[in-house]
C-alpha cells in the first residue's frame, strides 16, 4: 500500500548550513525559517547563494559526511529530512539529470513505482501529468529523442503524478519557450488546486510565479536577508535586492551600449541544411543562414524545434542529415571547409561551443583547470594560460572558486565556468546554447558586456536562447526555428 504522501508537509530550517567536502566556503549558513502546510514559497538570491544546495537538503538528496557536513536543523514535518523522502518531488537545474528509463511514459511512472502506488493507479496518472505539463508525446517516445525543454517538461510530469506533499522546485522553466514557461506555471497551479501541497520554488526570473506565490524568502551571506509578502520584499526591499544581483521587477539590468561597427564577412554559412540529433529522425529542414564576424545571431523558437541541434551542427559537432554547411576560407585557416571534418584542436581557435548542459563538457578536477584543458591543448605557454584564467575567474565571479571541483559549484556558477572556458581558446564564432541560463542579474549583465566585447573585437557569436532580453541587448539578428517544414 502506498504512503499518504498528499498532505501539505511544514518545513522548518534552524541555523541550517552545508559545506560541500571539495569547498572550503560553506555553500549556505545559518539560515532559519518556518514554512506553514500549504504555503507557496519563492526562494531568491544571488547565484551560487545556495538556493538549489537548500532544495536538496529539504529532499534529502544531498549524502552523508562523506561528501560534506551539515550545521543545525533542516526539518519536514518535525523530522530530519533525510528521513522523509518521498514526501518531497523534486524538479531539478538540469532535466537530463533526472531521465532514467528510455521512454517517456516510463520514465513519468519511475516514480510512483517507488512509492508503491497500485499499478492500476499509475498510467492515469501518467497520462494525466503529461497532459498538464504540455508534453504531447507517445507513452513509447525515446527520452533521448526530447529537447531540453522537452526533458524539463518530462521531469515536472513525473514529479505532479507522484503527488507529494512538499513540491520543490529548482529553475522549473529555465529552458523553456515563453508558452512552456505560463504552461508549466499553469500545470503546478491547476495541480495545487486538485491536489494542495507545500510549493517552494527557486527562480532568478520571477515574474511568472508573482501570481502563485504568497511568501518571498531571500537567501544572502550569513542566511536570510528579506522573508515576507511579495509586495513587501520586492517592493520595500526592492533596489537593494536589486544591488546585490537579485532579479527584481521594474530594476533591470545595464545593458552594454549598441555594436561600435557592422558585421564583417561570412565566417560559416548554411544552406538547405537540414539537422539530427538521431540519425534518420531531422528535427528541422530547410534551412539558410550566414554568421558573420562581428555579428550576434540569436536562434530562437519553440521548444522541439530543433535550436540546441543546429547550434551542435554549427560548431561542427554533428553532421548536417542534409544540406551543406561550409567554413570561409578565413575561418577554415587550411583545413577542410566542412566544420564535422575538423579535428578537436582545429575547432579550439575556429568554433567554440557552450553546451545547455554544463555537465557535459566538465573534464577537469578544479574550476582553473578547467579553463587550461583548451589553452593547454594548443600548447599555449603556462604564464599567458594564467594571465588568461585569472582574468577570466575574476571577470565571472569565479576566484573564490578556484580550488574547487566543478560540478560541486551551482548551476549558474557552471554555465559561466562553460562559457569563460570556451572563450579561454578565442574562437573566431562562439555559439552558446542558454548562455544566461541561472544567472543573477549582476552575472547576467557581465555574461552579455563580455559577449558584447567580443563582437566588437570581431568574433562571431550564435546564441541559442529563449532569453529575449539577450537578443535585444545585444543587438543580435534573430533567426526563427520552426522545425521540419
Amino acid at each position: 500500500m502506498a504512503a499518504d504522501h498528499t498532505v501539505p508537509a511544514a518545513v522548518e530550517a534552524r541555523g541550517w548550513g552545508w559545506r560541500h567536502a571539495s569547498r572550503l566556503a560553506w555553500a549556505l549558513s545559518d539560515v532559519s525559517f518556518r514554512i506553514d502546510p500549504g504555503e507557496r514559497v519563492l526562494v531568491l538570491g544571488a547565484s551560487g547563494a545556495g538556493k538549489s544546495t537548500l532544495l536538496h537538503g529539504l529532499a534529502g538528496v544531498l549524502g552523508g559526511e562523506e561528501e560534506g557536513e551539515s550545521a543545525g536543523e533542516l526539518l519536514v514535518d518535525g523530522a530530519p529530512a533525510v528521513a522523509t523522502r518521498g514526501r518531497a518531488g523534486l524538479v531539478l537545474q538540469d532535466p537530463d539529470s533526472q531521465v532514467i528509463l528510455a521512454r517517456a511514459g516510463d520514465d513519468v511512472a519511475f516514480g510512483c513505482e517507488n512509492l508503491g502506488v497500485p499499478r492500476a493507479q499509475i498510467w492515469p496518472r501518467v497520462e494525466a501529468a503529461l497532459d498538464a505539463v504540455g508534453l504531447d508525446v507517445p507513452l513509447d517516445h525515446p527520452t533521448k529523442a526530447l529537447s531540453g525543454g522537452q526533458k524539463q517538461r518530462l521531469a515536472l510530469a513525473g514529479m505532479l503524478a507522484m503527488r507529494p506533499g512538499l513540491v520543490l522546485l529548482d529553475e522549473p522553466t529555465a529552458n523553456l519557450d515563453p508558452a512552456g514557461v505560463v504552461e508549466v506555471r499553469d500545470a503546478v497551479q491547476r495541480m495545487l488546486q486538485a491536489q494542495p501541497a507545500t510549493l517552494i520554488v527557486v527562480e532568478h526570473r520571477l515574474e511568472v510565479w508573482l501570481p502563485l506565490i504568497t511568501r518571498v524568502i531571500v537567501i544572502g551571506a550569513g542566511g536570510v536577508v528579506a522573508d515576507g509578502a511579495p509586495a513587501e520584499v520586492l517592493g520595500d526591499q526592492g533596489a537593494r535586492l536589486a544591488a546585490d544581483g537579485v532579479w527584481v521587477p521594474g530594476h533591470a539590468p545595464a545593458a552594454p551600449p549598441p555594436p561600435r561597427g557592422t558585421p564583417g564577412e561570412t565566417l560559416l554559412s548554411a544552406r538547405g541544411l537540414a539537422v539530427a540529433r538521431v540519425k534518420g529522425r531531422p528535427v528541422a529542414t530547410g534551412i539558410d543562414l550566414d554568421v558573420r564576424a562581428g555579428q550576434v545571431l540569436a536562434i530562437t523558437g519553440p521548444n522541439g524545434a530543433g535550436k540546441s541541434t543546429l547550434g551542435l551542427t554549427l560548431a561542427g559537432l554533428l553532421p548536417p542529415a542534409a544540406g551543406d554547411l561550409t567554413a570561409s576560407a578565413v575561418l577554415a585557416a587550411g583545413a577542410d571547409p566542412s566544420p564535422i571534418r575538423w579535428a578537436s584542436r582545429d575547432l579550439l581557435t575556429r568554433i567554440g561551443m557552450v553546451f545547455q548542459e554544463p555537465e557535459h563538457q566538465l573534464l577537469a578536477k578544479t574550476v582553473r583547470e578547467e579553463l587550461a584543458v583548451g589553452p593547454r591543448a594548443l600548447g599555449m605557454d603556462e604564464d599567458e594560460i594564467a594571465v588568461r584564467s585569472d582574468e577570466l575567474l575574476a571577470r565571472l565571479r569565479l576566484t573564490h572558486l578556484a580550488a574547487a571541483n566543478p560540478y560541486t559549484l551551482s548551476g549558474g556558477e557552471k554555465r559561466r565556468l562553460t562559457v569563460a572556458a570556451a572563450i579561454a581558446t578565442r574562437p573566431r564564432v562562439l555559439v552558446l546554447d542558454e548562455p544566461t541560463f541561472g544567472q543573477d542579474a549582476r552575472t547576467w549583465a557581465e555574461l552579455v558586456a563580455m559577449l558584447a566585447a567580443l563582437r566588437d573585437e570581431g568574433s562571431a557569436i550564435v546564441t541559442i536562447t529563449h532569453d529575449l532580453d539577450v537578443a535585444r541587448a545585444l543587438h543580435a539578428e534573430r533567426f526563427e526555428l520552426g522545425g521540419v517544414s
